[in-house]
């Protein structure tokens, strides 16, 4: 393994651009790798770029159906979410980028990994964690906690002299209104503008779709057909038409949701490094999916798996947030949510509209709803007095207490 060979997750922009150069003449031989989650960059452009700062080899691997079916299915198979309304959209795509980051550091006999991620924020964690359970013989440079770079680097004026200085072909403003992450789950805004949690954001700053406000008047109904968890199809009701396949069907709700503005979050949020910080969220095809997801269960699983999953969506959502996909107990939480999904088929009804995927109706086969029990209007095999003597000893310890 050569230690004197890096792999560097890269991005094009001025962070990694520099970090490039920084590396090269530190004497490192770098290897760019860039990622393709479904974020709409120019790839082509990127590799470019990096290979003018000096990469001696440049990786662009497309991840985008691995992504949907291994990482965003399973964690809306968990009902996933951190702090009541986050999708994880960042978080979820951080685990495949570290290991296909390993993958090509063990095919190119790099010892070396390296990544941009600054020294407040989560990602560092998330990258660094995967990197010492998938790669621990390998060697981790952040540069952002890199005493030599941080005396050399005080901020971007620093960067964009050193990015002039070395003719690094990066045109960037030293003032950006906010920071954004994308990838097919969501697109994040955070930083800038928005480090005030007071001012409400500009609903002109979002790079494509519609603000709830400005939706269409009209609601698109849709049904999605679930086979174990996972979505396989998605029919326009009233067109008659579908959708299958993890890309051309996720592609499709997201157009829906970006269409009449689904899926936009507004919060602070308790990052893993103890500060709260501002972000605003779009991931409108993934609120479309667990909204739906999350509904089938309520008709397929029995009731105490049913409660015991709702603890388990707030457990594993924290994981994944903390950068803990690859843990021993995020493995042991999801083994239990695989099981769960065997029975959760059938299809969901939905109204698309003003912001929201309203759930209108469901069906399964596998379904546990049964509507001669629960009627008012018919005993269906139920005896009523036998609630009797079950709530007689329910609250018995209620009694007993009210006693004291």
């Amino acid at each position: 393994m050569d230690y004197n060979k890096v792999v560097l997750a890269y991005s094009g922009g001025l962070d990694t651009s520099v970090i490039l150069r920084w590396l090269i003449d530190k004497g490192y031989d770098v290897i760019a790798y860039i990622a393709d989650v479904g974020q709409h960059d120019d790839f082509d452009q990127i590799a470019e770029k990096a290979r003018a700062c000096g990469a001696s080899k440049v990786y662009v691997s497309d991840l985008k159906e691995e992504f949907l079916t291994d990482y965003v299915y399973e964690a809306i198979a968990a009902n996933a979410v951190y702090e009541n309304v986050y999708l994880l959209g960042t978080a979820v795509a951080r685990p495949i980028i570290a290991k296909e980051h390993v993958r090509i550091a063990r095919e190119e006999g790099a010892g070396v990994l390296c990544h941009g991620a600054t020294g407040k924020g989560n990602d560092q964690a998330r990258f660094e964690l995967a990197y010492m359970t998938l790669m621990p013989e390998a060697e981790i440079l952040s540069p952002w906690k890199d005493p030599e770079w941080l005396a050399e680097f005080k901020g971007r004026k620093d960067m964009i002299a050193y990015a002039e200085k070395c003719e690094i072909p990066i045109p960037v403003s030293l003032r950006k209104p906010f920071s954004i992450d994308e990838n097919l789950l969501h697109t994040s805004y955070e930083a800038g503008v928005l480090e005030d949690p007071g001012r409400p954001y500009d609903k002109d700053m979002f790079k494509k779709g519609t603000h709830p406000f400005d939706a269409p008047d009209e609601p698109d109904l849709i049904r999605i057909h679930f086979k174990g968890g996972a979505p396989v199809k998605v029919e326009d009701i009233e067109a008659g038409t579908s959708v299958e396949g993890p890309l051309a069907l996720f592609d499709h709700l997201n157009e829906l949701g970006l269409k009449h503005g689904v899926g936009i979050v507004d919060m602070v949020e308790n990052r893993l490094m103890g500060m709260k910080s501002r972000g605003v969220y779009v991931t409108p095809g993934g609120t479309i999916l667990f909204n739906a997801h999350r509904d089938l269960e309520s008709l397929t699983l029995d009731k105490e798996v049913q409660h015991y999953k709702e603890w388990m969506s707030i457990e594993i959502g924290r994981l994944i947030y903390n950068g803990l996909w690859f843990s021993p107990e995020f493995d042991f939480l999801m083994q239990s949510v695989r099981h769960s999904q065997k029975a959760v088929n059938g299809h969901v009804d939905l109204a698309i509209y003003k912001g929201a995927a309203h759930v209108i109706g469901r069906h399964s086969d596998s379904s546990r709803y049964d509507n001669g029990i629960a009627s008012m209007d018919e005993h269906g095999g139920y005896d009523q007095t036998d609630a009797k003597g079950f709530i007689r000893i329910f609250g018995l310890r209620l009694k007993a207490g009210s006693k004291k």
